[in-house]
């Protein structure tokens, strides 16, 4: 791997020069081209000027910032933006140590493998990320990258250093119109049954990590190509519409969760079963036995009866 920038980490009076690689490939995803319906032919953006009306080329092209919602647009060449008073353009200054729930999930952007960028760096490297694995931490700091200055957090993953991107707090936007204005209420029992739902579910498989919309859409292509019909695997139809018993939805979900790992529902209901002919057994015995004591209470009470009236 080619790393993508280089900087140096700041912790204290420590420096440590590091290289970033782009920890996520994104070129394994899914891409589409848009194309001319009517011919099949590339549609293509086309760098043009807005006040000529020309195409340009690459080398022609360069930045500029708008200061306010009007038109004005002012140039900013590289010599501008290397003037810049940023200590965080060559150096990540470590401001703080967090747990790392304290982050915001919604925060997170890309992230980056860190590694040494001279041998000298290898013992404070190591130290950095030993440190903040006894301690539970990660660190939070400042870099600009790519002409833009982020936030961006440093954690330890299997015996290397870790950097994620992450978004401004004015970055992420409130919840307003988000939430129902009324809250649904739900049962004490429904929750209960949520949580047995949740408990029901097993670990990721394998195959719960493969990209089968991939694999599909490349059948389809094949198939297209081929001049032939898309072949693919049948699979388990997925029940639609609207759930009203909660309950009821709840209860098959753990049913079908428990088929799915193979458990064998048979034997379960065989117990049932057991269980219930010896319940039944059990009342009958408890009433015959009912029945013998009330004979002999009566026979009892018969003869007291006859023994006064011989007196």
């Amino acid at each position: 791997m080619r790393p993508t920038a280089k900087f140096s980490i700041s912790f204290g009076l420590v420096t440590i020069p590091v290289a970033a690689y782009n920890a996520t490939d994104t070129s394994a995803s899914v891409s589409f081209v848009r194309i001319h319906t009517a011919d099949g032919g590339r549609v293509r953006n086309q760098p043009v000027c807005s006040l000529e009306g020309v195409e340009i080329t690459p080398d022609e092209i360069g930045r500029g910032y708008k200061p306010g919602e009007g038109d004005t647009v002012v140039p900013l060449s590289d010599e501008d933006l290397d003037a810049l008073p940023l200590p965080t353009a060559k150096t990540l200054t470590i401001l703080a140590f967090v747990a790392g729930g304290d982050i915001d999930p919604l925060q997170m952007g890309k992230g980056y493998y860190l590694g040494i960028d001279s041998p000298a760096a290898a013992k404070p490297y190591v130290l950095l990320r030993e440190a903040m694995e006894r301690h539970q931490r990660v660190g939070l700091g400042k870099i600009a990258l790519h002409g833009r200055e982020t936030l961006a957090m440093i954690r330890p993953m299997e015996g290397a250093l870790v950097m994620q991107v992450l978004l401004w707090p004015h970055q992420i936007r409130s919840m307003d119109g988000v939430l129902p204005e009324r809250q649904a209420e739900v049962a004490r029992n429904e929750v209960s049954a949520a949580e047995a739902l949740m408990d029901s579910f097993g670990e990721l498989s394998e195959d719960d990590l493969h990209d089968h919309y991939r694999e599909s859409l490349e059948e389809i292509v094949a198939a297209k190509l081929a001049h032939r019909e898309p072949e693919f695997p049948a699979g388990e139809e997925q029940p639609a519409g609207e759930v009203m018993d909660l309950m009821a939805a709840l209860q098959d979900s753990v049913r079908a969760a428990k088929r799915s790992r193979g458990e064998d529902e048979e034997a379960g209901s065989g117990r049932t079963a057991k269980k219930s002919t010896a319940k039944k057994s059990t009342a009958k015995k408890s009433t015959a036995t009912k029945a013998a004591a009330k004979k002999q209470t009566a026979a009892k009470k018969t003869a007291g009866r006859g023994g006064r009236r011989a007196g």
